[in-house]
């Protein structure tokens, strides 16, 4: 394969794969509606094909313009999407559907492909956009490529966990970075052991070149970090990129209650641990950065652009307010 059609490419996982695959040597297009600035404007290496993903005869358009090897769906959030783009590129040599850990619909500890099932989807779930149906709208679009699998389509999934990484606007990982940064003590929901997986988003790039090179028709791949870390640890990580060391002060439910907080108003935080198997995308060569250097990398990349996540989490004056109450217990 040498052609890649990338559905997105602009912004964070699009805008890695993007870069992975011209390393890689391949003829890279981008369909967006460019509504989002281009970093690849001025690359004369990227070709750019503007359209609406939902619009049938858009999808149809790059494909003539494109003729691509492989399809990598970074963009598509209902099961519709999936299933205009399975139909339209069904004579590629692979179309990779970037689904989600959020898929799982059980906590199993780890979650695998094969194993672990699904969240089920609704009709009315699967024409919603709100982040409480994402895991389902995400599951649903699996079941759609397995299916076109059966019918002859070079589909595959890939379902990472939440990616991290420069150029990341979600800004959930920014907001720890930005705590550690500014302050000398950060408050911790729970007691720091809550373990959330999460993938590296260079390493998620390479991950899904390595699906649509590698990997079997109609199977998902977990993608993530190998080395899962818990919230403590990823503070560790954060202040030894920084430089710096930070004090944490472990709040319960009744504690946080204090500020009107719950632990669940923290990025980052999730009860009951999140942990995908990665076994089966490392049989097809994959390896993740090392936890020290994908973190010195982010933090670089949030500090330099200004990223503090200050909108993804409880505000400070409500951190200090309960740091107050505490100091006097």
């Amino acid at each position: 394969m040498d052609s890649a059609l990338v559905v997105g490419g602009t912004r964070f996982v699009g805008r890695h794969l993007v870069e992975e695959l011209l390393a890689n040597d391949y003829r890279v297009t981008t369909f967006n509606r460019g509504k989002h600035d281009d970093p690849f404007a001025g690359d004369d290496r990227v070709h750019h094909v503007q359209g609406d993903r939902t619009d049938r005869k858009a999808l149809l358009t790059a494909k003539r313009e494109v003729e691509p090897d492989a399809v990598f769906d970074c963009v598509a959030y209902q099961p519709r999407d999936v299933e205009a783009a399975t139909n339209v590129f069904g004579g590629v040599d692979a179309y990779v559907y970037v689904s989600s850990g959020a898929a799982y619909g059980a906590e199993d500890v780890p979650k695998r492909e094969d194993e672990t099932e699904l969240e089920s989807c609704t009709a009315e779930q699967a024409t919603d956009d709100s982040p409480a149906t994402y895991g389902a709208r995400k599951a649903a679009g699996d079941r759609i490529v397995f299916e076109a699998a059966e019918r002859g389509v070079n589909a595959m999934s890939v379902r990472p966990p939440v990616v991290y990484g420069p150029h990341d606007y979600t800004e959930r990982l920014a907001y720890w970075v930005h705590r550690v940064a500014e302050y000398d003590q950060v408050v911790v929901p729970g007691d720091g052991t809550n373990l959330w997986q999460r993938a590296y988003v260079e390493d998620v790039a390479r991950g899904l070149r390595l699906v649509a090179e590698e990997g079997t028709p109609g199977e998902a791949y977990n993608v993530g970090d190998r080395n899962a870390v818990t919230l403590d640890r990823m503070l560790d990580l954060v202040a030894d990129a920084l430089d710096t060391s930070v004090d944490r002060a472990y709040t319960s439910p009744r504690e946080l209650s204090i500020a009107d907080l719950e632990p669940a108003d923290f990025p980052l935080y999730r009860e009951y641990p999140h942990l995908l198997d990665t076994a089966k995308v490392a049989d097809l060569g994959y390896e993740s950065t090392p936890l020290e250097e994908a973190m010195q990398k982010t933090v670089d990349a949030h500090r330099e652009h200004g990223r503090t996540g200050e909108d993804e989490g409880p505000s400070r004056e409500d951190e200090q307010r309960l740091l107050d109450v505490l100091g006097t217990v």
